[in-house]
């Protein structure tokens, strides 16, 4: 269930691959969270891939002679096509093609270069998904599991090399901000199985995107963000489970770092849970009771006003 978010990202993302960058995220994100069903996925892939599609990835598809140099830019839009092709091919269980494809985004990688495209940090990053689908693909007995969560991570990775200004991987923000969401319901209400079921989800969906993050953020941010995480997955290094206010400034911590890793901007408050739990007792709800007869009494008093100098004389 957990890779189905996957799934829909980036079979949506096909669609989307040719269009301008904002048009792009913003059909993306609309699919992403649309709820297609499981079993319309493959077919919405085949349906999205055709010679209609024109601009930068139309012209990139060309199949390069061995010896040819492309330009970092052509570099990363033809890796950026062969592993969506592997995705699909993994997706379809076509193993001899999907070999084929991790072979020639190698290739690519060995002869390419990545100057002006991400860090030292990014270009490991993305080497580390090549070896994954490469180790997967090996194994003595496939793992189907196993195989798709690399193919979609190096997937996420070269679309993030490919399409900076709105890589696939940002989409998944609403769903992290979720995960956040639940965080912080489980700390408020003292829920430790809940506080660990919304870690390991936000761990899970973090594991995806990881090399797309790295190619596209620097360390910092990264860092920042990592050692929230680590920190939530143990927040009480080993011995007693923080109290419940030390637990939703934690999650206040991740939020900003969340926000930061997606370059959001601060637009809810850090905390949307009330810290302290508050009782009205009798003379509280005495007094509730008051003001909101005082409230009607003034909205009828305006009505009336309001009739008396309409009425025509």
């Amino acid at each position: 269930m957990r890779r189905l978010w996957v799934r829909i990202m980036l079979i949506a993302g096909l669609v989307g691959a040719a269009a301008p960058p904002a048009a792009r995220a913003a059909a993306t994100g609309d699919r992403m969270l649309a709820g297609t069903g499981e079993a319309g996925f493959r077919s919405f892939a085949a349906a999205s891939r055709g010679p209609q599609q024109t601009g930068e990835a139309e012209r990139a598809s060309a199949a390069p002679a061995a010896d040819t140099i492309l330009s970092p830019k052509a570099g990363a839009l033809k890796m950026d096509e062969e592993a969506q092709a592997l995705y699909e091919r993994v997706l379809e269980g076509d193993l001899t093609k999907a070999q084929a494809g991790i072979d020639e985004i190698s290739r690519l990688f060995l002869a390419g270069s990545f100057k002006g495209l991400t860090s030292v940090e990014g270009v490991q990053a993305f080497s580390g998904a090549i070896t994954d689908v490469k180790d997967a693909l090996a194994a003595v007995q496939i793992q189907p599991d196993r195989l798709e969560a690399a193919a979609a991570r190096l997937r996420f990775a070269a679309d993030s090399l490919a399409h900076p200004r709105a890589p696939l991987w940002s989409q998944s923000y609403k769903l992290m901000a979720e995960d956040l969401r639940n965080l912080e319901k489980s700390a408020a209400a003292g829920d430790g199985e809940g506080w660990d079921r919304a870690v390991s989800s936000i761990q899970s969906r973090y594991s995806h995107i990881r090399a797309a993050v790295l190619i596209s953020r620097g360390p910092s941010e990264v860092n920042a963000f990592e050692s929230w995480l680590r920190q939530a997955a143990n927040p009480g290094n080993g011995g007693e489970r923080p109290e419940r206010a030390q637990l939703l400034q934690m999650v206040s911590y991740g939020r900003d770092a969340l926000r930061t890793l997606f370059g959001k901007e601060k637009d809810e408050p850090a905390l949307s849970l009330p810290l302290p739990e508050r009782t009205l007792g009798g003379w509280g709800w005495l007094a509730w009771g008051f003001i909101a007869a005082a409230l009607i009494y003034t909205a009828w008093r305006k009505y009336r006003g309001g009739q008396k100098a309409w009425r025509p004389r």
